[in-house]
């Protein structure tokens, strides 16, 4: 029989528990925060369990007990914790702690909540099992062929006529969109509760509640069932560089601080207790070092997320910008990732540090934070810069070719590069192609330069990734208050298309561009009176492994351009981003196949003569031969039905079935082959 909390308390039992106090007994069960139990017929309700090592008495008080601060009394378990059980009560019940320390009781949240009403509302009991998944067994992609995208839930779709926020919901409505363009990870700005309804979330409130506006825990839940049914990663973004400022019950929690500027037993009390942002949590102390850590294995194991990014890092290990070092905010680091690598290897663990820091990917074994990538701004600037000078002299395309060419501890998968995420599109900084002409990001200009970059971010070294809307030209800069404007997908199709063929090339879906996820990388060619770049991709070598990159970054074509190729035979025009494939009013240069020839170039044993159009980039790659290409001129077509009538009733290259006759059935296999060798 269910039994609702109305009904307790409209009975002489419920009129019981709220008049006299229910005898203090410690909890024999584990688990911290309000943890339902059924242990059988009758035997149901919910354990509770806070730290507060200075208050004098704890009680829990709710919709159960008419918010009572004494009915209920907890019982000190002689190590700063506080618990009980409370029979009869179960998930969806609002509670507080009554925390009282010497005359003065304060309300407050649990600190562990899982859920609540709003920042300022209440605590709920929350079944952390309560989710149906539909979905099973997903992998998370291999980090070389992550194609990420920065989405933020309260702008990314907010439907015609609602309200703010966004929701999961509403988020989850458009993921077709995004399996479409060929996406294969999702990095959610952060969806812990905050205060208010409207917010980046780099102002986190309850940490291990998520935001009530967009739906709370099972919503999320839903969301990430939802993306891995459509072959969708989804990593979370955790603030631990500091909590707040506002809507913080964590401050103070049971009454105790040095001075009434600090915030008590989670947080420093000394120097290093501010940072620019709010307060930052003590990672030397045990319980605050536990707290954080089990709120990263929360995420990873109940939430199904693929990884998480760690939001400010550098603010966690230094003191300031420049230090001094905080060896404590180190070791957490190491602890979370460490954790999450010995139960969940196959997550993405990320840092956004921004401190050109080689030891934050280096393993814990090395002394290292453990992250398997970070976030590279060193990538951005120089590409952005380029991309956005206002003249073609000013475009250094040497800066761009360091850019493409750096990495950490030698890996391509321990950055992840991009020229537009959150903080790039704010902070008095626009979308690309807002900056390339103010006003107008919809112009040629803003449309061939800001394209020039995604084609970069696609095909230089790095786990590649782009940010909600850039794959639809979204104008102006990034704010909460501002919801993506999906009328653009329609008018700016075309720029989705260049997006969906970049990210196909990216993951090697077509097999002719395994090189662009490969460990090598070549930039050959840097002409920086011309301002064309050339560079070559890797895994192996050879056809569809090889890939040669070139970008145009001036407003002049090219009909006969000269560089080096690693390779001799045909190479395959890929992409061309000055294809009307992509636009009305572009150029359609006319970019061909190119047969390289024994002339070393550029350092390189071949070369060839190009053709490429202003602002433009081009991608090439080799085939394999194929079986029925009997001439080699890589047209199956006339002159090799030639060649095979001429072999009919023999032995011949023509026989293709391998049944000793050249005859029908090859001559079926010939005609199903019709047409360039792709």
């Amino acid at each position: 029989m269910k039994i609702s909390i109305r009904t307790i308390a409209g009975t002489a039992l419920g009129a019981a528990m709220v008049a006299m106090p229910a005898a203090a007994q410690v909890s024999t069960r584990v688990g911290i925060g309000a943890i339902p139990f059924n242990d059988g017929p009758g035997v149901l309700g919910v354990t509770f369990r806070t730290w507060a090592p200075n208050a004098t008495a704890v009680a829990v008080g709710g919709t159960f007990n008419n918010w009572s601060a004494t009915s209920h009394p907890m019982s000190s378990e002689g190590n700063g914790w506080w618990s009980r059980d409370v029979a009869l009560i179960q998930a969806g019940a609002q509670y507080k702690f009554a925390i009282t320390r010497g005359a003065t009781t304060q309300w407050k949240n649990d600190a562990r909540a899982r859920k609540l009403t709003s920042s300022v509302g209440n605590s709920v009991v929350y079944n952390p099992n309560g989710y149906a998944w539909q979905s099973s067994n997903f992998q998370t992609p291999a980090w070389t062929n992550i194609v990420a995208y920065e989405m933020h839930i309260g702008t990314f779709h907010v439907p015609t006529g609602a309200a703010l926020p966004g929701t999961f919901a509403t988020a989850t409505a458009k993921l077709d969109h995004l399996q479409a363009l060929g996406v294969n990870a999702l990095e959610l700005m952060p969806t812990n509760e905050f205060p208010g309804d409207i917010s980046w979330g780099y102002n986190p409130s309850h940490p291990f509640s998520v935001e009530s506006s967009y739906g709370g825990p099972d919503a999320l839940k839903a969301f990430v069932d939802a993306a891995h049914q459509r072959g969708i990663a989804v990593m979370g973004d955790v603030v631990f560089n500091h909590f707040g400022p506002s809507d913080m019950d964590l401050w103070q929690y049971d009454g105790w601080s040095t001075s009434s500027t600090t915030g008590g037993i989670f947080f420093y009390e000394d120097a290093n207790a501010s940072t620019p942002w709010g307060p930052r949590p003590n990672y030397g102390r045990g319980e605050v070092r536990t707290y954080l850590k089990e709120n990263t294995m929360m995420w990873l194991d109940e939430f199904r997320l693929d990884g998480l990014r760690f939001d400010g890092t550098k603010f966690m290990r230094l003191r300031d910008y420049a230090g001094p070092e905080i060896p404590d905010g180190w070791s957490i680091l190491q602890w979370c990732n460490q954790s999450a690598d010995a139960q969940f290897p196959g997550k993405l663990m990320v840092a956004e540090d921004l401190g050109d820091n080689a030891w934050i990917t280096k393993t814990t074994g090395a002394g290292g934070a453990g992250f398997d990538s970070q976030w590279d701004g060193s990538f951005a600037f120089p590409v952005r810069s380029a991309l956005e000078a206002a003249n073609d002299s000013s475009r250094d395309m040497y800066a761009v070719r360091d850019a493409i060419n750096k990495n950490f501890n030698g890996s391509m998968q321990q950055r992840i590069i991009y020229t537009e995420n959150h903080d790039e599109v704010a902070n008095g900084r626009s979308r690309v192609p807002e900056t390339i002409w103010p006003g107008n990001a919809g112009s040629w200009f803003s449309r061939k330069r800001s394209t020039l970059g995604a084609a970069l971010v696609m095909t230089a070294p790095g786990i590649p990734m782009i940010f909600q809307g850039q794959e639809f030209l979204e104008d102006g800069y990034f704010a909460a208050e501002d919801p993506l404007d999906w009328t653009k997908a329609t008018t700016y199709g075309k720029i989705t298309d260049l997006y969906r063929t970049l990210i196909r090339l990216r993951r090697n879906l077509d097999g002719t561009s395994r090189g662009l996820s490969g460990a090598f990388t070549n930039v050959f060619h840097v002409n920086n009176n011309a301002k064309v770049l050339g560079f070559h991709r890797w895994q192996n070598g050879g056809a569809g492994d090889d890939v040669v990159v070139l970008t145009n970054f001036s407003n002049v074509a090219y009909p006969n351009y000269r560089v080096g190729l690693p390779r001799g035979g045909l190479w395959r025009v890929r992409f061309n981003s000055d294809s009307t494939a992509y636009s009305a009013d572009y150029g359609n240069y006319a970019t061909t196949d190119v047969t390289a020839d024994n002339s070393g170039y550029d350092g390189l044993p071949f070369s060839g003569n190009f053709r490429f159009g202003p602002y433009t980039s081009v991608i090439f790659s080799q085939s394999a031969p194929s079986p029925f290409d009997l001439n080699g001129d890589w047209l199956v077509g006339g002159s090799d039905l030639g060649v095979l009538l001429a072999q009919w009733g023999g032995p011949g290259t023509a026989d293709f079935n391998g049944d000793g006759i050249v005859g029908g059935p090859d001559l079926g296999m010939l005609l199903a082959a019709w047409g360039i060798v792709q």
